[in-house]
């Protein structure tokens, strides 16, 4: 399955394809090079078409848990003070995601969203700490029975375009999706410090709407 974020690509990358082929079929005289081109075209659209790949996943039905929003790798686990929405002590997991990650992002919790941002920003290579402050990037709060959670979609040193399908005041379920980087980068999930409990460890992997990043221990509320 093929994600809808990635259809304006694959086009443009589908026809640039076909038309090099053609090309270098008819007016490329050395065969070597002829067949050496055509023959990168197709593994760029390969490539391509593996890139935006949109796997079906199985969200855990718990409300009491933290789903991961991006597949990728835990790079960090670090107490801040996150002053945008939570405006409280909490908890940063970071997510890188590498071009052979599914890059597809999915929300953490159901919940409403409270809060949404995109900022203009620089291109540094996703796993600098200085990324999450510089970099292009949305920022997204929703607040769910249990509380609330902060995340950042932020874009990367080869991203260029960040989707985040996400409107103020919806009401959304885990583990659907909303949007992806393209061709990036890193998710930074800001979890409350206080009842909840962390599940994950440095260099765990991560698969959006499957991984439990954390469990809030609090009841929800009636």
């Amino acid at each position: 399955m093929l994600t809808k974020y990635g259809i304006d690509v694959l086009i443009i990358v589908f026809v640039f394809t076909i038309i090099l082929i053609l090309v270098s079929y008819f007016f490329v005289k050395p065969q070597f090079l002829k067949y050496l081109i055509i023959s990168i075209s197709l593994i760029f659209l390969i490539f391509s078409l593996y890139f935006f790949r949109d796997p079906e996943r199985k969200t855990p039905d718990n409300t009491d848990y933290i789903i991961a929003p991006a597949d990728g790798k835990i790079i960090a686990i670090k107490e801040v003070y996150e002053d945008e929405f939570l405006k409280s002590d909490a908890i940063m997991l970071s997510i890188f995601m590498s071009p052979l990650n599914v890059h597809v992002n999915r929300f953490p919790i159901n919940g409403k969203v409270e809060y949404f941002k995109h900022i203009d920003g620089k291109h540094l290579v996703a796993f600098a700490d200085k990324s999450s402050e510089l970099n292009e990037r949305t920022l997204i709060g929703i607040e769910g029975k249990n509380g609330k959670v902060f995340f950042k979609q932020i874009a990367g040193i080869i991203a260029r375009r960040i989707v985040a399908d996400v409107e103020v005041g919806s009401y959304v379920k885990a583990g659907d999706r909303f949007g992806m980087i393209k061709f990036g980068s890193r998710v930074d999930i800001f979890i409350p410090k206080v009842n909840v409990s962390v599940l994950v460890k440095l260099g765990d992997k991560t698969y959006a709407g499957e991984t439990i990043l954390a469990k809030f221990l609090q009841k929800e509320k009636i």
